[in-house]
């Protein structure tokens, strides 16, 4: 069992930067990927951003590469999501997600495979 928290996310003007972290119980968390996916007011929930176990491989939507980085700290069972530059289209709420079932790196963005989810952190932009 894995239980996800995520935090940092507030209120940011455009351009702002902000970091997420979400905080993992359980033991396997480092030998999970771990994902974090966005649902915008009105939108279906998609793919931001992911890692695998050992933080070596890293992919990114195309909407955020090169603003978002993600990383994982193993030791402190904590992955981050550092967002800079940040868009009002950014707004969402965020959800780091855990998974023990992703092979490829086409799998890394599927949600189906993500069997852990935390609850979420807002994330609004002004503009």
């Amino acid at each position: 069992q894995v239980q996800l928290v995520e935090s940092g996310g507030g209120l940011v003007q455009a351009g702002g930067s902000l970091r997420l972290s979400c905080a993992a119980s359980g033991r396997t968390f480092s030998s999970r990927a771990m994902g974090w996916f966005r649902q915008a007011p009105g939108k279906e929930r998609e793919f931001v951003a992911a890692i695998n176990w050992s933080g070596g491989s890293t992919y990114y939507a195309d909407s955020v590469k090169g603003r978002f980085t993600i990383s994982r700290d193993n030791a402190k069972n904590t992955v981050y999501l550092q967002m800079n530059s940040l868009k009002p289209e950014d707004t969402a709420v965020y959800y780091c997600a855990a998974t023990g079932w992703v092979t490829r790196p086409s799998d890394y963005g599927t949600q189906s495979l993500y069997d852990y989810w935390g609850q979420g952190t807002q994330v609004t932009v002004s503009s």
